[in-house]
């Protein structure tokens, strides 16, 4: 999914870099580290080459929805295994309409929907949310037996509080499933 418009970008001058230059995405913001005795100008290059290196790799790690159902399957070999006859997904695909939830699963028709709000996300989030809807195929409630099947996953709780925490500093009130 390409970028229509610039990031935020944050440039830290650090006087004991020499040479290199970084960037790393934080949210919705570019942070670009550069050398202190950098002029403006060299700024304003290596940050227009940062941007272009961090869209380039982006592009290149573009998550689509064949990456995700492949990884829905690694996940049910994986956390699922005894319950392999039930988690069987008709579709699971990224959505862009999903404004109030992460993920949504509909039991009847086996489709697995995931907002596209996370696809920048880290991966053990992702698998949080996917291994959450797949756990809905064995269980549709968020019943005590469905909540035993998603912290199967060792990283429940992290990926928990770290959407809990995305959703306090967005504003956004987005709910589990």
């Amino acid at each position: 999914m390409a970028r229509t418009r610039k990031p935020v970008v944050e440039v830290r001058r650090s006087q004991r870099r020499r040479r290199t230059v970084s960037a790393y995405r934080d949210g919705e913001r570019v942070v670009v580290l550069i050398p202190d005795r950098f002029s403006r100008a060299e700024e304003t290059e290596w940050v227009e080459r940062m941007l272009a290196r961090l869209a380039a790799r982006e592009e290149r790690i573009q998550r689509t929805d064949d990456e995700l159902l492949t990884r829905a399957r690694r996940l049910t070999v994986r956390y699922l295994a005894d319950h392999a006859d039930e988690v069987r997904p008709a579709s699971v695909r990224w959505v862009t309409n999903q404004n109030g939830r992460w993920g949504s699963c509909t039991p009847d028709d086996g489709t697995i929907r995931i907002s596209h709000r996370i696809q920048e996300m880290p991966d053990w989030v992702i698998d949080y949310v996917l291994l959450h809807e797949l756990s809905h195929l064995v269980v549709p409630s968020h019943s005590p037996d469905f909540w035993e099947l998603v912290n199967r996953y060792p990283k429940a709780e992290r990926a928990r509080g770290y959407l809990e925490g995305i959703s306090a500093a967005t504003g956004l009130v987005l709910a589990d499933d």
